[in-house]
C-alpha cells in the first residue's frame, strides 16, 4: 500500500499564488522580481508555520526558473522541479538550530565562493537563523554584505529579537503574520472539497482557533482530526480530540449572569469539574465568546451568519451593555493570568465567575433574552412655572404627589430625567451624553436639557438623534427634544447617582463603626477599620 503524504506537505504551495495570508510579502517580492530590483539577503520573521521557508522556497524558484528571473516561476522546468522535489543541487538549507558553531558557517560561506553548478544563483537558506553563535555571526558578516554575485541569502527565524543588528541591517526584511482564522477556514475547506472528505463549519473553526494563526499546524491537526474521525470531521470528535470546552458551557454561565444566579454558575463549574475539563481553555474560550458579543453590538458585520451560535451571539449583544462586556472581557483575561496563583484551578475559575456577578448591574438581574416591558413615566400633560419662570414637570406618580411638592421643582425634574434616562436603555456615548445633561423643562411633549461646558465635546447630532429616537419609542410619539451647552445645578443623572452611592457607602460604613464586635475588637485589640474595604450591600 503506498504511503499517504502528510497534508502540510501535499498541500505546500508551489507559487505566490497559492499563498495564504501573506499578500503583503506577496507583493513586494513579486514586483522586485518583475522591475529585477533584487537585493542579495532576505530576512523572513514570524511565527511557526506562517509561510517563511516556503517563500523562500518559491523566491528560489522565481530567481532559477528556466524561463527567467520572474515573478511567476513555470514549476515544470528542471529547476523548478528539482526545488519542489528538495534535490536541487544549489539550493541549499541549513538548520542553524543543528548547526550553530562558527566551523560550520566558514563551510558555508567557503563554498559560497563557488559558482553554481546548474542554476543562474546558488541559494542559500538558514533556517532559526537566530540559534547561531555570536562567532558564526561575525564570521559571516561581510560575505552576507558583499557576497559574490551567484550568491542569495534567504534567512528565516522565529524570533528576531534575537538576530544581531548588524545583521538586520544587512537584509532586506519582511514580517510575516499569523494567518487570520477566516483565511485558514477557507483554506482547510477547498483542502477537505479535493479531498472529498464531509466537515461542517463548527469543527473547521475550531481546528483554526486551535492552530493560532499557523497554517502548517491547521493542517497537522487536521490530518489528526481525519484518523480520529475515520475518514470524517465533525464537531463532537474534534472537541473530545482537542479538549475543547462545549461551546453550550459558556453561553450558560452568560444566562446565569444575567440571572444573577450565583447556585447555577456553581453549578455548571461543578459539572466541568466532574468531566476534567480545563479551566484555563474555559476561560480563553470565555474571553473569545465576549469578544465575538462585543463586535456583534459595535460592528455586527463583522459576525458571519455561518459562525455556530449566531442567533444566541446576538442575543446577548442585546441583553448586556457594551460596557459590561468590555468589564467582563477584562476580568476573563485577568482571572486566567491569575490561575497559577489560585488555590486550584476550580477555586481560580469560580472566583473569576464571582467577581462577574458581583459585578452585574441591578436592571439586568430579571433579564432574559429580550428586554423588560416599558413603562412610561407619569407626567402633567403641561408643566407649571417655577419661581425663576422656567417650567417643571409635575411628580412623576400620583402616590408621590405629597412628597414631590416638598422638593424643588428643579431638582425634581432632575430627578425624574434620570429616572427616564434609565428606562430608555441607551449605551455607549449616547448614554453618557444623556446622563451629564440637566433637565430644565420635563414633560409628555417637551424635554429641554442643559450640557455643561466640560462635556460639550459630546454634544454630537448622532447622539441626540438617538435619544429623540428612543424618546419617541417609549412614549409612543414624537417627544420635542433640544439640547444646549449652558449651566447646570450639578443635578445631573450622573451627580444623582453619585450623590446615592455616597449616602449608601456612608451607611454602610457607619453600620459597620456601630457593630458591637467591630467596637470590640477595636477597643480590645487595637484593631483598626480599613475603610476602602467597606461596600455597601447591592439590594
Amino acid at each position: 500500500m503506498a504511503q499517504t503524504q502528510v497534508l502540510a506537505r501535499k498541500w505546500r504551495p508551489k507559487n505566490f499564488s497559492e499563498l495564504t495570508g501573506q499578500e503583503h510579502v506577496v507583493k513586494a517580492l513579486s514586483n522586485a522580481l518583475e522591475q529585477n530590483r533584487l537585493h542579495h539577503a532576505y530576512l523572513f520573521t514570524g511565527t511557526r508555520g506562517v509561510g517563511k521557508t516556503t517563500i523562500a522556497r518559491i523566491l528560489a524558484k522565481a530567481l532559477n526558473c528556466e524561463s527567467g528571473v520572474t515573478a511567476t516561476p513555470c514549476g515544470t522546468c528542471s529547476a523548478c522541479s528539482q526545488i519542489d522535489g528538495g534535490n536541487f543541487v544549489d539550493l541549499i538549507e541549513l538548520d542553524a538550530a543543528s548547526n550553530t558553531q562558527v566551523d560550520n558557517m566558514r563551510d558555508l560561506l567557503e563554498s559560497a565562493l563557488y559558482a553554481p553548478t546548474a542554476a543562474r544563483y546558488k541559494i542559500y537558506i538558514i533556517d532559526e537563523v537566530h540559534m547561531l553563535s555570536k562567532s558564526a555571526f561575525n564570521a559571516m558578516l561581510k560575505t552576507l554584505e558583499e557576497p559574490p554575485a551567484h550568491v542569495k541569502f534567504v534567512l528565516a527565524t522565529t524570533d528576531a529579537q534575537k538576530v544581531p543588528i548588524t545583521v538586520l541591517s544587512r537584509c532586506l526584511q519582511f514580517s510575516l503574520k499569523q494567518i487570520p482564522l477566516s483565511q485558514i477556514v477557507d483554506h482547510l475547506n477547498k483542502i477537505l472539497a479535493q479531498e472529498k472528505i464531509a466537515c461542517d463549519m463548527a469543527s473547521m473553526q475550531l481546528i483554526a482557533r486551535a492552530a493560532q494563526g499557523s497554517m502548517r499546524d491547521a493542517l497537522s491537526i487536521l490530518d489528526q482530526a481525519i484518523a480520529f474521525g475515520q475518514g470524517k470531521v465533525e464537531e463532537m470528535d474534534m472537541r473530545a480530540m482537542l479538549g475543547v470546552i462545549d461551546q453550550r458551557y459558556l453561553y450558560d454561565f452568560l444566562d446565569a449572569l444575567v440571572q444573577k444566579d450565583g447556585v447555577q454558575v456553581l453549578s455548571l463549574a461543578d459539572e466541568m469539574n466532574a468531566r476534567c475539563l480545563s479551566f484555563d481553555t474555559a476561560l480563553q474560550d470565555m474571553a473569545a465568546l465576549l469578544h465575538r458579543i462585543a463586535l456583534a453590538q459595535t460592528v455586527p458585520q463583522a459576525i458571519s451568519e455561518d459562525t455556530p451560535e449566531y442567533a444566541r451571539i446576538f442575543a446577548l449583544a442585546k441583553t448586556f451593555a457594551p460596557d459590561d462586556i468590555q468589564l467582563f472581557y477584562q476580568i476573563a483575561l485577568h482571572g486566567r493570568s491569575d490561575l497559577s496563583l489560585a488555590p486550584d484551578e476550580y477555586a481560580g475559575f469560580t472566583m473569576t465567575l464571582m467577581r462577574m456577578l458581583t459585578f452585574m448591574p441591578e436592571d439586568l438581574s430579571s433579564v432574559a433574552q429580550t428586554a423588560p416591558e416599558k413603562s412610561a413615566p407619569s407626567v402633567q400633560k403641561e408643566p407649571h412655572t417655577t419661581h425663576s419662570g422656567k417650567p417643571a414637570p409635575a411628580p412623576a406618580k400620583p402616590d408621590e404627589s405629597q412628597q414631590s411638592t416638598n422638593k424643588a421643582p428643579v431638582e425634581r425634574a432632575c430627578a425624574d430625567w434620570a429616572t427616564l434616562v434609565n428606562q430608555l436603555k441607551l449605551t455607549g456615548m449616547t448614554k453618557m451624553l444623556a446622563q451629564h445633561s440637566e433637565a430644565k423643562v420635563l414633560s409628555a411633549d417637551r424635554i429641554e436639557l442643559s450640557l455643561p461646558e466640560v462635556h460639550k465635546h459630546i454634544l454630537e447630532k448622532k447622539y441626540q438623534e438617538k435619544i429623540q429616537a428612543a424618546l419617541d419609542e417609549y412614549f409612543g410619539k414624537s417627544v420635542t427634544l433640544s439640547i444646549s451647552v449652558g449651566d447646570v445645578t450639578g443635578l445631573t443623572p450622573v451627580a444623582l447617582q453619585q450623590r446615592e452611592d455616597e449616602a449608601k457607602q456612608a451607611d454602610a460604613i457607619a453600620a459597620i463603626e456601630k457593630d458591637p464586635i467591630v467596637q470590640e475588637l477595636v477597643e480590645n485589640f487595637d484593631a483598626k477599620l480599613k475603610i476602602s474595604t467597606i461596600k455597601p450591600i447591592q439590594k
